[in-house]
């Protein structure tokens, strides 16, 4: 267990700053003090906050909800790294013990394809969420529960689909890509429904469905560049990709 001390630490940050999405952006820069290095980063900016609403200041805007690195909520990127330079964790997972060396970070939002900016380091991820919804329903029967063995499903092919369910849809995928793609995105959602028996029926209308939308809400194709995996808090591999056009549009 790590060892909590009385120690505090300071911190320089400069944030991208924008009142709405007609505004002009521009970054200012704080300096946070008397932070616990076992606080996290977004601990930190809602000391900061509190600083600035007792100086009848503007607070910073940023999105978070469960700030325990499922929900996707949070999210913005860290000296040119969306969710910052440490792998397979979200911006709420990071404390200040990771930046004592850092000197300054530099806090801009998500930027890349339709991602708008709607406040300070808030971005429109909406668009995430109509892909999604393109991808429709399964057609399992209702009524009366059925057997519990009478659909089985591998061992392997379960986890594959927990892996790729895995996704939290945070857009550091887009963040991450040169194109602006949501491709990772949009295949990891294709494949934990496809791989699994009771998705098969509707996996070539699924597939074609959100990638489509995915196409009509202005993100980029996938050129292979492999970012999207390299920044992912849950380590989607980019072999998704590949599953998402070979099952679905095959099958």
């Amino acid at each position: 267990m790590r060892e909590v001390t009385n120690r505090s630490m300071e911190i320089r940050l400069k944030i991208w700053r924008q009142e709405s999405p007609e505004s002009n952006g521009y970054f200012e820069e704080f300096l946070v003090e008397n932070i616990s290095p076992e606080a996290s980063l977004l601990e930190a900016l809602d000391s900061l906050n509190e600083r600035l609403t007792l100086e009848n200041r503007r607070p910073i805007s940023f999105d978070s909800d469960c700030r325990e690195g499922i929900c996707g909520t949070c999210g913005f990127v860290i000296n040119g790294r969306p969710h910052g330079p440490f792998p397979g964790v979200t911006t709420c997972q990071l404390h200040m013990r990771m930046f004592e060396k850092a000197g300054l970070l530099v806090l801009e939002p998500f930027r890349g394809g339709p991602f708008k900016v709607l406040k300070d380091l808030i971005v429109d991820r909406s668009g995430l969420d109509r892909i999604i919804q393109a991808g429709g329903f399964i057609s399992v029967s209702t009524g009366s529960a059925p057997e519990a063995n009478s659909i089985l499903v591998p061992k392997n092919l379960a986890e594959e689909a927990f892996n790729a369910a895995a996704c939290i849809g945070c857009g550091a995928c887009v963040a991450a890509c040169p194109n602006g793609s949501a491709m990772l995105f949009t295949a990891a959602k294709i494949k934990h429904l496809n791989i699994l028996p009771q998705g098969k029926a509707e996996s070539k209308k699924r597939t074609k469905n959100m990638l489509d939308a995915m196409i009509n809400e202005g993100f980029g194709a996938c050129s292979n560049h492999g970012e999207c995996e390299t920044v992912c808090p849950k380590r989607i591999s980019l072999e998704t990709i590949n599953f998402a056009f070979k099952e679905g549009l095959s099958s």
